[in-house]
């Protein structure tokens, strides 16, 4: 008789756990009607962190995506008004991606989807198993917790 295979369940389990969070956001985001796809959400909060406007390369690294994905993404959320693109002051020839106005407060409502569509990921967890998902989730993906501030 042979023993099930540990590791291999845990990284079935955290594949089958990325597609029901990616389902549950996708859901809820349609059901705000934002008009945002998923991959338009990270994008956008990607593009938040940055101190200034990043160039089109910038965002592809950062999203570890090719940079056509992200030309494509920034057609759509240009078209919607929530990105603009501006040239660089210092090259003219290089182009920066910023947030526009419409932009912020899609991340306004992007991150009450989070929330909400975490809520019910969470929902069968206590409060110290949710502490102790937290920590085991920072270890795994190399960060250091952000004090209380999830999702």
């Amino acid at each position: 008789m042979t023993t099930p295979d540990a590791d291999g369940l845990l990284a079935e389990q955290l594949l089958l756990l990325t597609r029901r969070v990616h389902r549950i956001q996708k859901r809820h985001l349609e059901q705000r009607s934002l008009g945002i796809t998923p991959a338009q959400s990270r994008l956008l909060r990607t593009l938040a962190r940055f101190g200034e406007p990043p160039r089109m390369a910038d965002l592809a690294a950062s999203l570890e995506v090719v940079p056509r994905a992200v030309t494509t993404l920034v057609d759509g959320l240009e078209a919607s008004g929530k990105v603009r693109r501006v040239p660089d002051p210092a090259n003219r020839r290089v182009t920066r991606i910023e947030l526009t106005d419409d932009g912020r407060g899609a991340l306004r409502e992007l991150h009450g989807v989070r929330r909400t569509a975490a809520e019910e990921i969470l929902a069968p967890l206590t409060d110290p198993q949710r502490a102790a998902l937290g920590e085991l989730l920072d270890t795994l993906v190399g960060t250091t917790p952000a004090r209380g501030h999830r999702c």
